[in-house]
């Protein structure tokens, strides 16, 4: 069976058109996977923020004890500062006074950032620290302004583990996708960094957990 020129080029006219198609597919599909994970993750560093900002309000609340107060304090303002927001100026200032050497740790990572991640889990081994114990929890919650508070810490920690699984959920699609054959071979990602999950330590104090619904 001979093929003439014009069935020669239809053909390969097609199967140029099908890999191009293919190509486009992959390409956009990429582009939106990379969108997503920008986008949780400017979702994400707003919650951490928005649990270091209550955090910080805890301290300067008076609801907690001196040394309790600069433990939490400490924690809350190097997140803070990690996260590039110094938070509220009421609660900046407060904390200024609250904390020992009355100054701030410099800012220092980005969200991608391991030092990030250390900061975040110390806060949140702050908190545990001070929140463990349920008997305590209970008798701050009675009190009207300590219960707004833990009853906002609540709401925060449980957004922000949302917003990190959401987060880890989209870099572990972008990743896969990156790793298709023929966006290897075409280098598709072009020159976009490959996007990393966030890690921390996010478990709640036990005192909180039993005290207050989560969210």
């Amino acid at each position: 069976m001979s093929w003439s020129w014009a069935e020669v080029v239809l053909v390969v006219g097609v199967v140029l058109a099908l890999v191009l198609w293919f190509v486009w597919v992959d390409a956009s599909r990429l582009d939106r996977l990379h969108r997503r994970v920008d986008a949780s993750r400017s979702v994400l560093d707003q919650q951490l923020v928005r649990r270091a900002t209550v955090a910080a309000e805890l301290a300067t609340s008076g609801a907690l004890d001196p040394a309790s107060s600069i433990v939490v304090g400490e924690a809350a303002w190097a997140a803070l500062t990690a996260g590039g927001d110094p938070g509220p100026a009421g609660a900046a200032g407060e904390l200024r006074t609250v904390l020992a050497e009355g100054e701030p740790p410099p800012s220092r990572v980005t969200l991608d950032g391991l030092d990030r991640s250390q900061i975040e889990s110390d806060l949140t081994a702050a908190l545990r620290e001070v929140l463990d114990d349920p008997h305590e929890v209970a008798l701050m919650v009675t009190d009207e302004a300590g219960g707004a508070l833990l009853d906002d810490l609540s709401a925060a920690w449980y957004r922000m583990q949302l917003a990190r699984r959401f987060h880890n959920d989209a870099v572990a699609l972008t990743r896969s996708a990156r790793r298709a054959p023929l966006v290897r071979l075409l280098r598709l990602a072009g020159s976009a960094p490959e996007p990393v999950t966030f890690e921390l330590d996010d478990e709640w104090p036990e005192g909180l957990r039993h005290v207050l619904p989560r969210g």
